[in-house]
């Protein structure tokens, strides 16, 4: 257990904690919430030792380990496996756990080859890997996780969630991801205006706590204030009368004893909207058997992939680090130049582009206000100023200047830079990384929002069951097209990276094949469902237009003929001629639309038989698997 008593703790002339008091009991999961440069990190770093209180206490029971993911490398093994394996606890039996850390490091995406590899010639996402694997392995009875999957990748994600869901000791977790929290943690506590509020439950739970307490907070308030101008009116009106004297000393005591409660000061969040430039086509881009390879000589990262962006599409780009999501929108972004295929672009296309990338792109020396001002040369002092309110930059603040940001505020000023020309088209490459949990929630608002296409690159399962109606999946073999939401994917396809055994050998990696295969074949699976989509999909369309068509016609022809037998018992010889001629008409134009009909009803059943056929023989083989 970890007990934490009067806590305060102030940087200069800004308090971060006011005598903050806290328990973690046996076997609590805490997801710990607060906006950014609330203290969550100070806190962690409170707890490890690695900064001071200016008072109070915190309490950690004798021989109680502590387990925190630093961003720090300092590697002393000659390989990730032996790197890995140093938190590892000496069992007295002598059984050798090094499988348990095999296991880790494969969920966190590494790979057979990969553990015998130096440290330091490993990429920095997984070095940063690699120390969570240590923690991990470790076991400590407190284990503190500080935003750990921003260096992960959608399935070691997942597998994570699942790995802390199990786990036994006590947590402390900061992340972005509000669904990632709630499904890991017993508990929520709150960084809340330098105190701390604990609830057990979900986040919601705990917010809605917060609500209701400031709610009864500023009635209190209120209250209080009514009922003080009433004393001091009383005061002021019998102060100088004798016989009330001692009635009017009364109500001084009373209100010097009366504690003044301060008014609640707002705390602003990220509201904002991504202008839409209209946009009168169909189709925002066309791509065509696109294929991109750094290196000419190997296999090319992005091959033969196909699709089209409408004007109101929601794509998400989903996959495992380094498969070539980043490069795709690159791409797409006119970043990079395909290296085979077709990107074609509207004429009206206005892109909105958010890459990794472009955090460091900006000016350090610049301000916020300069580097807004700098996007487009339309953008006014004014303008600037209005989009660095917006982006939580008020008054001097604008003039802070960018090598002075932390990572979560150059990402806002990266949205900002967005927001001063308008656009139809947003690719946004893991915008979320760095942001707190309210501005989190922002965004995804302003994308649903947006009245144009989106294309979204994301490691987040809560962004992508909320927006994503089409995905691109690097996973496998290359990158294809689904035509799906992400629940689809998970029913239909799946992972192929997520059943145990990634990586061994023997029966097991026996078992892997089999698997590899039957993801494969529920893959093709997939893509035949997409592909029948594709090829009905319009079929169906004409068929129904023409049955509309036909509708309309036999509906004009019954209301002609009433009109032809009306025209007829007066003796209108004009009308009579001229709806004889339109009820003439209908029925040839009729019959030509029913010869129309019964051959695209033919294909269209031709292609059913196909595509059932083709499905029925995926089935079969997947049963003989």
């Amino acid at each position: 257990m970890l007990s934490v008593a009067n806590l305060t703790k102030t940087y200069g002339l800004q308090t971060v904690f006011d005598g903050v008091s806290f328990t973690i009991g046996e076997g609590e999961r805490i997801g710990l919430v607060g906006r950014n440069g609330s203290g969550k990190t100070t806190l962690l770093r409170l707890v490890t030792g690695e900064e001071e209180p200016d008072s109070g206490l915190i309490s950690i029971p004798k021989n109680y380990s502590l387990g925190y993911l630093s961003q720090m490398f300092s590697f002393s093994k000659g390989t990730a496996l032996e790197e890995a394996s140093l938190g590892l606890k000496g069992r007295e039996d002598g059984t050798d756990e090094t499988y348990r850390v095999k296991s880790i490091l494969f969920g966190l995406g590494f790979d057979e080859r990969d553990l015998d590899t130096r440290p330091a010639e490993l990429s920095s996402g997984f070095q940063i890997r690699l120390n969570l694997a240590k923690v991990l392995a470790a076991a400590p009875d407190l284990l503190l996780l500080d935003e750990p999957t921003n260096y992960l990748d959608i399935v070691s994600v997942r597998w994570l969630q699942t790995f802390l869901r199990q786990w036994k000791h006590e947590l402390i977790l900061i992340t972005h991801d509000r669904a990632f929290m709630d499904s890991v943690a017993t508990h929520v506590m709150a960084i809340h205006r330098q105190g701390i509020r604990k609830v057990e439950g979900s986040t919601h739970k705990l917010y809605q706590q917060i609500l209701q307490e400031e709610e009864v907070y500023e009635k209190t308030r209120v209250n209080d204030e009514r009922k003080r101008r009433d004393l001091e009116q009383f005061i002021n009106r019998f102060r100088a009368q004798a016989t009330r004297a001692r009635a009017v000393q009364s109500r001084i005591k009373a209100l010097d004893k009366k504690k003044t409660l301060d008014r609640l000061t707002g705390e602003r969040t990220l509201d904002f909207e991504f202008p839409a430039a209209p946009f009168p086509g169909k189709w925002l881009m066309e791509v065509r058997n696109l294929a991109f390879s750094y290196n000419h000589e190997g296999p090319p990262l992005i091959s033969d992939l196909t699709f089209s962006i409408g004007r109101r599409d929601r794509i998400g780009v989903i996959g495992k680090n380094g498969r070539g999501k980043t490069t795709l929108l690159s791409l797409l972004a006119g970043e990079l130049a395909p290296s085979k295929g077709l990107i074609g672009r509207s004429a009206n296309l206005e892109i909105g582009y958010f890459g990794q990338a472009n955090i460091d792109r900006l000016e350090p020396e610049l301000t916020i206000e300069e580097e807004l001002i700098q996007a487009t040369p339309d953008a006014s002092r004014g303008l600037a100023r209005t989009i660095c309110g917006t982006m939580l930059f008020d008054g001097d603040n604008a003039l802070k200047k960018i090598s002075v940001l932390s990572g979560g505020e150059k990402s806002r000023v990266l949205l900002g830079k967005m927001l001063v020309r308008p656009t139809n088209l947003l690719v946004l490459d893991e915008p979320t990384n760095h942001l707190d949990m309210e501005s989190v929630d922002s965004l995804v608002e302003a994308v649903e929002a947006f009245d144009g296409a989106v294309v979204l690159a994301t490691h987040s399962e809560m962004i992508l069951h909320a927006m994503a109606e089409r995905l691109i999946v690097f996973d496998g073999n290359g990158a294809w097209l689904f035509e799906g939401t992400y629940q689809d994917f998970l029913d239909r396809v799946g992972w192929q990276d997520e059943e145990a055994g990634t990586g061994r050998s023997g029966r097991a990696g026996e078992r892997k094949e089999l698997r590899t295969e039957k993801r494969e074949l529920k893959r093709m699976r997939a893509e035949l469902i997409t592909e029948r989509s594709r090829s009905l999909s319009p079929l169906e369309r004409e068929i129904a237009r023409i049955e509309k068509a036909i509708i309309r016609l036999e509906e004009q022809m019954r209301d002609d003929n009433m009109a032809l037998i009306r025209a007829s018992q007066v003796g209108e010889g004009r009308a009579i001629s001229a709806l004889s001629i339109s009820i003439h008409e209908a029925k040839k134009t009729i019959e030509g639309l029913f010869g129309e009909l019964e051959v695209l009803s033919g294909e269209h059943h031709r292609l059913i038989r196909e595509f059932d056929a083709r499905l029925e023989e995926l089935g079969q083989r997947r049963s003989s698997g």
